[in-house]
């Protein structure tokens, strides 16, 4: 078995941030949301995958090299535009060859990973398998028909008037006929190859198709608030760890600091991650925060925030839900006193009342 990890797309729910920084690679408790993907794959005993690739291929490649840090050997596949899930598979068509393989996309996060999915595919072999997760607004998603003995019978993608509230996880299972498939379908109205196109186009074909409502989370991370509540579900299993230097200050609860980071007449309230190279001085960070590297807080208060490499926030009083690029700059203006919610991309400059 193979793996297929998308990789390209433009981001557009997450700009300004994605303007300057690939989305799979926008980090969640200080690591990319992309290695997530990657390590559930090398759990799932699969070495060979094929990363598909956009406009931010030179970034991906420099944070994923050839694959060995994870245990995998990566080939790289470019797309020269995001036309389509079902359009990603066809130019793989070569690298996968006759091969089962699993399409995992690369700005999904699912908590246990997809070792028992891949499993329960290799002991039953159904010619695809997908998983499903219920939603609270399906028109965002590909939706899925279930007959009343939980067969599927259609799929659509998008659809105005949903006809159920079960939203495909971007994780699927196919073994080589979905290529078959994909040669028959033609682009949607949005001038995409489906995959939920594909998949119906096997079930009219007669071919099995599994499915399995997805029992712990799952999220899409392609949007702000989607991406926060992704890290404050990663922060609240981290363990404390006070490797940097601390002075005067107070670590509350689950804190992780750093080797290479210090924290100053501060106090911190986890849980809450501090990487390395980064400084906090004569300030407060709140739960479900995390500070990625060579940052700078000084007499500043945030908290259930995502603060990217060299950002730094000075006398800024105060940030929440926030998600911070970077080399941000962000300063206080005099005013009156109020909580701030940012999404700043990379290289921002803002002033805010303090």
């Amino acid at each position: 078995m193979k793996a297929l990890v998308l990789a390209g797309g433009s981001g557009s729910r997450l700009r300004p941030i994605t303007h300057t920084s690939a989305k799979q690679l926008v980090p969640v408790a200080n690591k990319p949301v992309l290695f997530y993907g990657l390590e559930s794959v090398a759990e799932a005993g699969v070495r060979e995958v094929g990363i598909v690739v956009g406009d931010s291929a030179a970034e991906i490649e420099a944070a994923v090299g050839d694959g060995s840090r994870f245990g995998l050997e990566v080939t790289y596949l470019p797309q020269e535009a995001p036309l389509g899930l079902a359009h990603a598979v066809h130019i793989a068509r070569d690298y996968l060859g006759d091969d089962d393989f699993v399409m995992y996309l690369g700005d999904n996060f699912i908590v246990g990973g997809i070792s028992s999915l891949v499993r329960r595919f290799r002991t039953n072999r159904p010619d695809a398998q997908i998983m499903l997760a219920r939603v609270s607004d399906p028109r965002a998603f590909g939706v899925v028909e279930l007959d009343p003995r939980g067969r599927v019978i259609a799929l659509e993608e998008k659809p105005q008037h949903p006809k159920s509230d079960l939203a495909l996880v971007g994780v699927y299972l196919f073994t080589a006929r979905v290529h078959d498939a994909v040669c028959r379908i033609k682009p949607s109205w949005r001038g995409e190859l489906e995959i939920t196109d594909a998949i119906q186009e096997l079930i009219d074909a007669g071919c099995r198709v599994d499915s399995s409502v997805v029992s712990g989370y799952w999220k899409d991370t392609g949007n702000v608030d989607d991406m926060l509540e992704v890290n404050r579900l990663v922060l609240d299993g981290v363990a404390a760890d006070c490797a940097g230097e601390v002075s005067s200050s107070e670590l509350v609860g689950r804190v992780v600091v750093e080797e290479g980071a210090t924290v100053t007449r501060s106090r911190i309230v986890g849980p809450a991650v501090i990487a390395a190279g980064s400084h906090i001085r004569d300030s407060y960070v709140g739960p479900f925060t995390s500070i990625d590297s060579d940052c700078a807080v000084t007499d500043s208060e945030i908290e259930y925030s995502i603060v990217l490499r060299g950002a730094s926030l000075a006398g800024v009083r105060r940030v929440e839900r926030s998600l911070i690029g970077r080399e941000v700059e962000v300063t206080s203006t005099p005013g009156a006193l109020r909580a701030h919610r940012l999404v700043l991309g990379d290289h921002s400059k803002v002033q805010v009342t303090s």
